[in-house]
């Protein structure tokens, strides 16, 4: 693992830029057990899928490549971007999430159920802080820390980020610990993640990152009302005015 994880974080210093760094990601083979749970899914398949053909493979991010605002999850679903190979797509979450941000103004339609559907989006990127779907949504720490590398780099190449909406603790936490990595300037003590939570991160040289904390569009929170279509359209509307300036 050790090996593999200096591997991926080489590639990823080498990326010069997001198109090569998403064509890197989606050939990774740096953790062993996330490799075998993402082709054992795509192999025996969820029955109402049996008919289609699986990624499999890890999910690079979704969107614009010049985007103000970041949105960042936690992994691929088993059978959704896992299946079908973008983010967030072909699952429960991401019909929450693709309907909200089509509101929004920030994708071109409002359902994604397949990468090839023509969806775009519009001043908005979604990255994951770990790009494989893992067994029982839940990664290893050692899986986070070696596909911490892709997350580092890619939060450099996109300059003209200027806030971030955060589904989750995780997300949260993933995105802070990318900032003090990368030396930038992180409020002390660290700010705590909720939903509608707000902090500021300043990269060095002065531009700020504003991020907001919205928990996440999982199935567990939408069935239990946890989170309402209007509190993630509240968290999406107030991320998008501060990516505004």
């Amino acid at each position: 693992m050790a090996d593999s994880a200096a591997d991926a974080s080489d590639l990823a210093r080498s990326a010069d830029d997001l198109r090569h760094l998403d064509a890197v990601v989606s050939v990774c083979r740096a953790c062993p057990r996330l490799v075998s749970w993402r082709e054992r899914v795509a192999v025996e398949k969820r029955a109402s899928f049996a008919d289609q053909p699986y990624w499999g493979r890890p999910v690079p991010s979704f969107g614009d490549p010049r985007a103000r605002l970041l949105v960042v999850g936690l992994a691929p679903a088993a059978n959704g971007a896992n299946r079908t190979g973008r983010m967030f797509t072909g699952d429960w979450s991401g019909d929450w999430l693709y309907a909200a941000l089509h509101r929004a103004g920030l994708a071109s339609a409002p359902t994604a159920v397949d990468a090839r559907d023509g969806m775009e989006l519009r001043g908005c990127r979604i990255l994951s802080p770990v790009h494989c779907a893992p067994p029982a949504n839940r990664p290893s720490v050692e899986e986070r820390r070696t596909c911490s590398a892709w997350f580092d780099r890619e939060l450099v190449l996109l300059t003209g980020a200027r806030a971030a909406l955060c589904l989750g603790s995780m997300a949260w936490t993933s995105l802070l610990g990318a900032a003090r990595r990368l030396g930038w300037t992180v409020p002390r003590p660290a700010p705590r993640f909720g939903h509608g939570a707000r902090a500021r991160l300043l990269r060095p040289g002065g531009a700020g990152l504003e991020v907001v904390g919205c928990y996440h569009v999982s199935q567990r929170n939408t069935f239990t009302g946890r989170l309402t279509v209007g509190m993630l359209d509240e968290a999406i509307a107030a991320a998008d005015r501060l990516s505004r300036g």
